[in-house]
């Protein structure tokens, strides 16, 4: 028998959790399939509205707009926590450079630096920096953290319930306040020397990414026989893919997928905005107890990419390998030893 691979993503409307029960049946039905399947869904009926939606897309835009010496002014070169500018190629995805140039946000903390005996991730909370230029954005970037935290919530807890297992059973992980993570991103075409990777072959680290696509395309899903799926854009919808921490955390029941951004060919440009919800760095992320557990078929093994129960270190991790400059300039310490 051949197996059957997926040719379009499920398409997943959240508000049917305020629906009757049937439709909760249904939305939580639709939901296990896809995660237990292809790892990826569009996300509909999720209540961000086109007007918060064109607020933050019309700052982005304005913010990549800006002169080059605007931009660098919040490089990241200068925040020990990985918030800011990075420049086009200077961050990196397996190794290879990803020919695009984007903004790092987070909740807007007090830095914490990490007291002797303490894990070295506390460095990635901390305040963002935003360029002078440019007011609302930090209004507009802010509310879109809020409003998907929110989603996200939502949306983690119909996941959970749709295996069986208790919708809040990770509540305390995101207690008082999760690790979350905004990237403004900018795609500015073809690479000089050719290159098609606008970022490479990579899985996220954390509990759930819920992505703002523009019109222009270029995101594809790894199928298990290790073609790739396009994702077309879809008007109002978030893609939403699972990170690791859930693949761990349910034994490999549920499907953290390879996925990759080919840049967009000459000079076109393209805009996304991801949005990863996690869990708080300290979060220690006990197996999910759920009635399908025994059928789990384990979670993937690379070694090349270790993961920690611990959030923070994977996190940590992950910046450490995207962002060597600034991993150089800020925290020598945690290079590999020559």
């Amino acid at each position: 028998m051949t197996m059957q691979h997926p040719t379009a993503l499920p398409v997943i409307d959240l508000s049917l959790a305020d629906g009757a029960p049937a439709e909760r049946d249904r939305l939580r039905r639709e939901l296990r399939e896809a995660a237990t399947g292809v790892g990826f869904f569009q996300l509909v009926g999720h209540g961000v509205t086109a007007a918060e939606t064109a607020d933050l897309t019309s700052a982005m835009r304005a913010f990549f707009a800006l002169p080059e010496a605007d931009r660098l002014s919040v490089s990241n070169l200068n925040s020990p926590h990985f918030r800011g500018y990075t420049r086009t190629g200077d961050e990196r995805t397996g190794g290879s450079r990803d020919w695009r140039d984007q903004l790092d946000i987070g909740p807007e903390l007090p830095a914490h630096v990490p007291a002797p005996g303490e894990p070295a991730y506390w460095w990635l909370e901390g305040p963002n920096q935003w360029p002078a230029a440019l007011p609302e954005l930090r209004t507009a970037a802010l509310h879109w953290i809020a409003r998907l935290d929110d989603v996200a919530r939502r949306l983690l807890h119909e996941l959970l319930a749709s295996i069986g297992a208790r919708p809040d059973f990770y509540d305390d992980a995101f207690t008082p306040h999760p690790h979350l993570h905004l990237k403004l991103v900018r795609y500015p075409g073809t690479a000089p020397d050719g290159a098609a990777q606008g970022v490479g072959t990579h899985k996220d680290y954390g509990f759930i990414t819920l992505l703002l696509q523009d019109t222009v395309g270029g995101l594809q899903v790894e199928r298990p026989d290790h073609t790739f799926l396009d994702v077309p854009p879809m008007e109002g919808a978030f893609v939403v893919n699972l990170g690791e921490l859930l693949e761990v955390a349910t034994d490999g029941y549920l499907k953290a997928t390879s996925h990759r951004v080919l840049s967009p060919t000459g000079a076109r440009e393209r805009f996304s905005v991801p949005f990863f919800y996690n869990p708080r760095l300290d979060a220690h992320i006990a197996p999910l107890d759920f009635p399908h557990a025994h059928h789990a078929p384990g979670a993937t093994q690379d070694p090349a990419n270790p993961l920690h129960a611990d959030f923070g270190f994977n996190e940590l991790k992950g910046f450490a390998r995207a962002h060597p400059e600034v991993t150089r300039r800020h925290h020598a310490e945690l290079l590999p030893r020559a």
